[in-house]
């Protein structure tokens, strides 16, 4: 699961294993090493019908609402997008995506990114990303 934080946005990459983990209502989590603590993230499914979002300590928790994460999952849509209510100034934008694999790798990345991800939909057209 790839993480990026922008201002009041974060958003989710997730490979096909981490996909159907939510398909079967596990959670996915990832962890980064800093000297003397360790920040994880977590994306699990919840009842309801609410996403959620939750600081606490070194952990960072999104939940998604169980029918929408099953529509999701096994379904050919490719990205949720959620506000959710802080209780302050704005919302925190919740954007939770399928990884798919690039379409022209950089001499800089890793071919292991590629790794697990979904087929890019433009892949037959010659566009690149």
């Amino acid at each position: 699961m790839k993480l990026r934080i922008l201002g009041n946005a974060i958003r989710l990459r997730l490979k096909r294993t981490e996909v159907e983990a939510i398909a079967s209502g596990r959670p996915v989590f990832e962890q980064t090493q800093f000297a003397g603590s360790t920040f994880v993230y977590c994306l699990q499914v919840e009842d309801g019908e609410n996403y959620s979002a939750d600081f606490s300590g070194a952990k960072m928790s999104i939940g998604l609402p169980a029918r929408r994460a099953k529509e999701w999952a096994t379904g050919s849509e490719v990205s949720l997008r959620a506000e959710y209510d802080t209780g302050v100034d704005r919302p925190l934008t919740l954007l939770i995506e399928k990884d798919f694999e690039c379409l022209s790798p950089g001499d800089n990345r890793n071919q292991s990114d590629d790794e697990d991800t979904f087929a890019h939909p433009d892949a037959e057209s010659g566009v690149s990303c």
